[in-house]
């Protein structure tokens, strides 16, 4: 996990840097009088290589993936308590007004 972080903490400092280079690229223009048209081509390159760095430590940091198993009783999403009484279902209907259901059906 440490190289992993390490390496997206540094993919993160090269996009900083890149857009760093692009504000002062921009205020050179500014002085020099002259028409932004795009970033220079070393930040386009730049911003490639941090988002590769990037994706690479996103990818890399979660650790390895785990296998399901369908058939163990800890997978399942669903678990219904004992006492069905008590049992209170939530949902959208209560948000739309009564008016708008007589609507609907006419």
């Amino acid at each position: 996990m440490g190289l992993g972080l390490t390496v997206g903490f540094l993919g993160v400092l090269v996009l900083f840097h890149a857009a760093y280079s692009t504000i002062q690229y921009r205020a050179l223009l500014k002085i020099t009088e002259e028409e932004f048209s795009g970033p220079p081509l070393n930040v386009v390159v730049e911003l490639f290589i941090g988002l590769v760095i990037c994706i690479w430590a996103s990818l890399t940091l979660p650790g390895k993936f785990l296998s399901i198993h369908s058939d163990s009783d800890e997978n399942r999403i669903v678990s219904l308590p004992d006492n069905l009484d008590f049992m209170i279902f939530n949902h959208r209907r209560k948000v739309f007004p009564l008016e708008m259901d007589m609507k609907l059906n006419h």
